[in-house]
């Protein structure tokens, strides 16, 4: 196979400063312009400006002690940072670790292009420039495969129109496929009881659950914490969760029912068979994380909320919830706001005073009593803003991150770091309903870390699938 020559865009180095070396053998070449940028966008103290002075670094580091003669021949790249998390970014699609040194190097742009740009693209635009450098590398290089990579959708646009392919930044693709997301729950088979009863034992634990021990190859197909159920036309009711895995077989338990009829959670009942998966995950004191996936109306925050203000208030396991949320407008921004930072944090928790209100309100409660509750919710509830996170420790509290599909998987990081003992965080999202730029559903932090959570014994995901907040709701949904 030819080595090939990437030629990176600036929101690639600025999305991944590590990008420099997750090309294996192939070479990477930066054209000026892009320095430029970088040298544009260093100032601030937000994540992509961070970013932008850690490649600053990585240049600084791999040009140091090289000569002009050595650094048109190209910087050979170290193999020490080639293996990334997921594979090995372009290089390789299907991303598996490499077996032998990479021999990549990295090229910049060391001389004016003697390639015209068509007259399509008139202007001296960083896009047009990066265009005209990609065409000059594949004049002087007609043998090897050029490729532009770039996050910028209407660049391989351009780029395609005048000839040069071009690429997706991989490396930070969790899936290929969404669909292939764990969704924290398996379907059990109809016979299950009979091809597993004579490999079965059952008993009682000290929480009067019922368990059970299962021995067979289908127990390699779960995960801890995964939750298991018969088909409704077998045995109605039966819910099971994975409490520990050994080999070929796997203790099992049969979870709570908090559907209606049943024990309530803070007023408020499971409307479906997920929802009462989510809150025996929200309120299993053995569990400190839990991610929630779902459409608009499949009750997310409620069930979060719920749960929080029960091991809140009902029981002293926590001091108080704390609710942050990434701060991207649905529309055109409304600009600065005044006010401390729970003050301008307010208005993007909504979704937080809706959900209130639903758990608030009962019929025959007076304007003093719902007052009094309210005041007693504001001081065991509080609103923070994910600016201020860096540096803290949250001991004893539940954390609620709301629209947490807009963070990247370093932010997500950065968030569950923050964590202290006997804190609990739990994270909630819509994939189909990314606003961040750059990022998919494929790459969000959310999606990170349903895939690298799977299987921890104190972690535990589901995929709420079915709207309840109105039959409006739920047509609109389905159908626009």
């Amino acid at each position: 196979m030819k080595k090939k020559i990437f030629v990176l865009d600036t929101n690639v180095l600025m999305h991944d400063p590590s990008c420099l070396f997750r090309f294996e053998e192939h070479d990477i070449y930066i054209p000026m312009v892009v320095l430029e940028e970088l040298d544009n966008g260093k100032k601030g103290t937000s994540e992509t400006s961070r970013n932008v002075r850690q490649v600053s670094r990585f240049l600084d580091s791999l040009m140091h002690g090289k000569d002009h003669a050595q650094i048109e021949k190209g910087i050979p790249l170290p193999t020490t940072l080639n293996k990334g998390p997921n594979g090995n970014g372009n290089g390789h699609a299907n991303g598996g670790t490499p077996t032998a040194p990479a021999t990549g190097r990295l090229f910049f742009q060391t001389r004016p292009s003697a390639a015209s740009l068509p007259e399509m693209l008139p202007g001296n635009k960083p896009d047009n420039n990066i265009l005209l450098a990609a065409l000059a590398i594949q004049t002087q290089h007609p043998s090897r495969p050029i490729t532009l990579v770039s996050k910028d959708i209407n660049l391989r646009i351009k780029a395609a129109i005048v000839g040069v392919h071009t690429e997706d930044y991989h490396n930070d693709q969790v899936l290929d496929d969404l669909d292939l997301l764990y969704s924290g729950y398996a379907k059990l088979p109809d016979d299950f009881w009979t091809t597993h009863g004579e490999k079965m034992d059952s008993w009682q634990d000290d929480r009067g659950r019922a368990c059970y021990k299962v021995t067979g190859p289908k127990v390699k197909e779960w995960h801890v914490n995964e939750f298991l159920y018969l088909p409704d036309d077998v045995e109605r009711g039966l819910e099971l969760t994975v409490q520990a895995l050994d080999g070929d077989s796997a203790k099992l338990h049969v979870i709570r029912d908090y559907r209606a009829g049943k024990t309530p959670v803070w007023g408020i009942h499971a409307k479906n068979r997920e929802q009462n998966f989510a809150l025996n995950l929200l309120l299993d004191p053995d569990v400190d994380f839990v991610t929630l996936l779902g459409a608009a109306g499949t009750g997310k925050t409620l069930l979060a909320l719920a749960a929080g203000l029960a091991q809140t208030l009902d029981e002293p396991r926590y001091r108080e919830i704390i609710m942050t949320r990434v701060t991207v407008p649905l529309g055109d921004d409304i600009g600065f706001l005044p006010g401390t930072e729970e003050e301008k944090m307010t208005p993007w928790m909504g979704a937080l005073m809706d959900n209130l209100e639903v758990l608030t309100q009962t019929s025959n409660a007076g304007d003093w009593e719902r007052a009094a509750t309210n005041d007693l919710l504001s001081k065991r509830i509080k609103i923070r803003s994910l600016n201020f996170m860096r540096g803290r420790t949250f001991l004893n509290r539940f954390i609620i991150i709301d629209e947490a599909q807009n963070l990247t998987s370093k932010q997500m990081k950065a968030l569950i770091t923050r964590c202290g003992p006997g804190s609990k965080i739990v994270c909630l999202g819509n994939l189909t309903q990314i606003d961040t730029p750059y990022l998919s559903e494929t790459t969000s932090g959310l999606t990170y870390v349903v895939d690298r959570f799977r299987g921890w014994p104190h972690g535990g995901h589901v995929t709420l699938a079915r709207g309840e907040r109105s039959r409006l709701a739920a047509f609109a949904s389905d159908t626009l």
